[in-house]
């Protein structure tokens, strides 16, 4: 059922709300993709039991599997149902168009990214294509991330070494996020400081004092993509120096087809698989509650 403008408005303001109470705490708010109503099903109860602000967030596949009012609509029922906070995020969104859409279906996040179609898009296009996606949400309040480059990797599992000499080239420098932030009027700079979409054979590196700089210089919030596979103290580290948000994928789509596959094993007669979800929720939420503990997010909703 769709949200009337004054619904919508009311929420975005909750989640303005939310990101002043991430700097002034010194917290992160965790933003969970899911491609299926399990996943979601299991970040929810992860939010209830530890009282967490939650993003959901979907990227434009997921939106194609799911549907995006399908999705708004899942999120605004399980929040009544559990009695949470929770918002949701079109993450990565390659078109404007896409985003207007998100907008006008109430979603609070809207990422633009641009260089997600167009790996080579040049920089103008991308502030250019921002700032029309930051005027439009002004009607509703939405919250706008956008970056001025590529992000690499994917959200799967990879074999491959982090290359970081090349990641190093793509790293954001505190001068261009400035003047990035300032030339598009955005409400999120998602920060490259050796974060990367995906899992991989080696935990992630983080630069934080390279994140620290970036914060010094611009005022909005700061989000991480990429947080998979990222051991815990960077996290805790990031939420302190002033990020607002962070992404999680990967480590939960590991989790859901493992525990998948093990119950599938373990239970061949067994055809009606919700029967045998109930393991799988327990595994995705307890990545879940890794990462809301991490973050510095526990006890932090306000119902």
């Amino acid at each position: 059922m769709s949200l009337s403008i004054p619904q919508i408005r009311a929420n975005t303001m909750r989640a303005r709300h939310l990101y002043q109470r991430t700097r002034r705490q010194h917290f992160a708010v965790g933003a969970f993709n899911i491609d299926n109503q399990e996943t979601l099903i299991a970040i929810c109860r992860a939010a209830q039991k530890l009282r967490s602000p939650v993003l959901i967030e979907v990227s434009h596949g997921e939106v194609k599997a799911l549907g995006l009012e399908n999705v708004r609509d899942l999120v605004d029922n399980y929040k009544v149902e559990y009695g949470i906070e929770i918002y949701l995020n079109l993450d990565h969104s390659p078109t404007v168009e896409d985003c207007k859409r998100a907008i006008d279906a109430g979603y609070e996040f809207i990422h633009i990214d641009i260089s997600q179609e167009d790996h080579e898009a040049p920089l103008e296009e991308i502030i250019k294509k921002t700032k029309e996606v930051v005027d439009y949400a002004k009607f509703t309040g939405a919250l706008v991330e956008s970056e001025p480059h590529y992000f690499g990797g994917s959200s799967n599992l990879h074999t491959e070494k982090i290359d970081y000499e090349e990641i190093k080239k793509t790293f954001s420098t505190p001068d261009f996020s400035k003047y990035f932030v300032e030339s598009t009027g955005i409400d999120t700079f998602a920060a490259a400081v050796g974060n990367l979409h995906g899992k991989y054979p080696v935990p992630k590196v983080l630069d934080l004092e390279l994140l620290q700089e970036i914060r010094d210089a611009i005022d909005c919030g700061i989000s991480l993509h990429g947080g998979s596979g990222t051991p815990s103290h960077y996290f805790e580290d990031a939420a302190k120096i002033g990020v607002s948000k962070i992404n999680i994928n990967s480590d939960m789509r590991y989790a859901f087809r493992t525990a998948l596959e093990k119950v599938l094993k373990e239970n061949p007669d067994e055809y009606a698989v919700v029967k045998l979800m109930p393991e799988v929720y327990g595994a995705v939420q307890k990545v879940v509650e890794e990462k809301i503990q991490a973050f510095g997010s526990a006890g932090k909703a306000v119902v």
